[in-house]
């Protein structure tokens, strides 16, 4: 460019620091770069008593930067993509868009309100602060105790509000405060899962937009942007443009890609509520191929429809399956066709890892209120994980995978050389402990054992969830599947007790855990 480009930017200090990164990028390839600071209505809106979740979306932090651009006031605009609203005004176009910085959303607790056993580390009825209908919707199904309030003003404000004591804890995106190097020493920081906890649409990534006749500076832009992220995003942006929203609506859309076999799979979470305290629908989607792909996404969450669920496990308190599944009008009836018998044992074995890979075998571990020295713990699954935080205790490893082989895999590499105590059910399949390299290092030790019981079950059930391969084999003694129901397998081992028993068409969740077993239903039931 003959001339400097002229960069326009909100005044607070997240969008200052948005605005010098483009610049550093652009003056790094050789063009000389100007800012200029424009109030938008957003930044005006702050100390209104709307909450945000009324605004977003609609151009408030992006109009009059808009309106610059086309009096040709700045050359380009640099936005939060996730604030732009997904059709540009006539004249304008993103031109292109930076890396992406972490997705995640970060949960932000004063330490007296910290309780490491609750989901999020969050005391019981705690205050959280939010403008947010997404993040609201999301934060009210994983933690129905806790209270809502709205938040405003940018970054630094709203931290300094919560250690005003106005509010118990705060969410806030990740990226943000990273970007702005804040020293959070005196407060708890939870870094939630993007996979678990949805973010927004393009949440992380920046935005420039130009005039859509400014030939040269797109070429200039080029040198700066990322395709791979444009990819993703434009996914992202495109289901929330079919649901015909901004940022006030209760919808989290995150995309990852990973090579599958030398091609490229895309995953697709998705939360969409109907009101900001509804019940967030959760999915995962998976594909080859992008074209229809978030046409065919909107249609499946439209279409969903309640229906009538089995699974082989009984109903307790806080249980997230069926509380989330249960306020989207679905009829669950839950019995485990298993009994569990602990099984004594007199001392543990030393070692410099704990894994278990169930509930069970967490709960009938520490039941026997074993003495523990300095040790890690690894776990399948965020419900085994909870279970384990129970108990007072974290893990270093958590596996994610329903592929019980990849989990084993990945914990052998974590664990090294050390060795692994493994508390498991008489009989386990041990499909973790085959993984790790070093079999001498592996310990077995059995803490229960399980009994099979079978029962006659509704034949109005439409979906029935395997939660283990016992299940399976105890269900099949007294039922069949008929051509109506749909089977959902727990994980790869339960999958393979159902191969064993030639049923081949069911359905795997995303994740070990109640949240996968949901996504799964919801992708079962249209």
């Amino acid at each position: 460019m003959e001339r400097p480009i002229i960069i326009g930017t909100r005044g607070s200090d997240l969008a200052l620091w948005q605005a010098n990164y483009t610049k550093s990028l652009l003056e790094a390839k050789g063009h000389a770069v100007e800012l200029k600071i424009i109030q938008t209505s957003g930044d005006r809106t702050q100390q209104w008593e709307t909450s945000f979740d009324k605004l977003e979306g609609k151009g408030f932090f992006t109009k009059e930067l808009e309106e610059a651009l086309l009096k040709k006031e700045i050359d380009m605009a640099v936005h939060s993509h996730k604030d732009v609203p997904t059709e540009n005004p006539p004249g304008l176009l993103i031109a292109g868009v930076s890396h992406r910085e972490d997705p995640s959303e970060l949960l932000i607790i004063r330490k007296e309100h910290v309780d490491d056993k609750k989901k999020f580390s969050l005391k019981a009825g705690a205050i959280v602060g939010t403008s947010s209908a997404r993040r609201k919707s999301q934060l009210l199904a994983f933690r129905p105790d806790i209270q809502i309030k709205d938040m405003r003003g940018n970054v630094p404000t709203r931290i300094q509000k919560l250690r005003d004591g106005q509010y118990d804890a705060i969410l806030l995106a990740a990226a943000g405060v990273e970007r702005l190097q804040l020293n959070l020493e005196d407060l708890h920081t939870e870094l939630l899962n993007p996979r678990e906890f949805i973010p927004a649409p393009a949440q992380g990534v920046l935005a420039w937009q130009v005039r859509e006749d400014d030939m040269k500076l797109m070429d200039v832009i080029d040198e700066i942007s990322n395709f791979d992220v444009r990819v993703r995003i434009n996914l992202e942006r495109e289901v929330l443009n079919l649901f015909e929203g901004g940022c006030q609506l209760p919808l989290g859309v995150y995309c990852e890609t990973e090579e599958d076999d030398d091609r490229l799979k895309f995953k697709l979470w998705v939360s969409h509520a109907d009101h900001a305290t509804a019940q967030p629908r959760q999915l995962c989607f998976e594909t080859l191929d992008t074209d229809g792909f978030a046409d065919m996404v909107v249609e499946h969450i439209k279409h969903i429809k309640a229906r009538k669920v089995f699974i082989t496990r009984p109903s307790a308190e806080g249980d997230y399956f069926y509380d989330a599944l249960a306020r989207l009008g679905f009829a669950v009836e839950g019995k485990s066709l298993i009994e569990f018998k602990p099984i004594r044992f007199t001392k543990v074995p030393e070692a410099e890892w704990i894994f278990f890979s169930s509930k069970h075998a967490v709960k009938y571990f520490f039941l026997q209120k074993p003495e523990l020295g300095k040790v890690k713990f690894g776990c399948i699954g965020t419900g085994t994980s909870a279970a384990l935080r129970a108990y007072g205790h974290r893990a270093d490893f958590i596996g994610q995978s329903t592929d019980t082989k990849l989990v084993g895999k990945q914990f052998g590499a974590k664990a090294g050389a050390g060795k692994i105590l493994f508390p498991i059910a008489r009989g386990s399949m041990q499909t973790v402990q085959w993984q790790i390299p070093k079999r001498d290092n592996v310990i077995n030790l059995e803490v229960y054992a399980t009994l099979k019981h079978s029962v006659e079950i509704n034949p109005e059930t439409e979906v029935v969830v395997f939660t283990s391969p016992s299940n399976v084999e105890a269900f099949f003694e007294k039922n069949k599947l008929a051509p109506h129901q749909k089977a959902v397998a727990m994980g790869e081992a339960t999958g393979q007790a159902l191969d064993k028993l030639k049923i081949k068409n069911y359905t795997l969740p995303p994740t070990f855990d109640d949240l996968g077993l949901v996504q799964a239903v919801m992708m079962v039931s249209r």
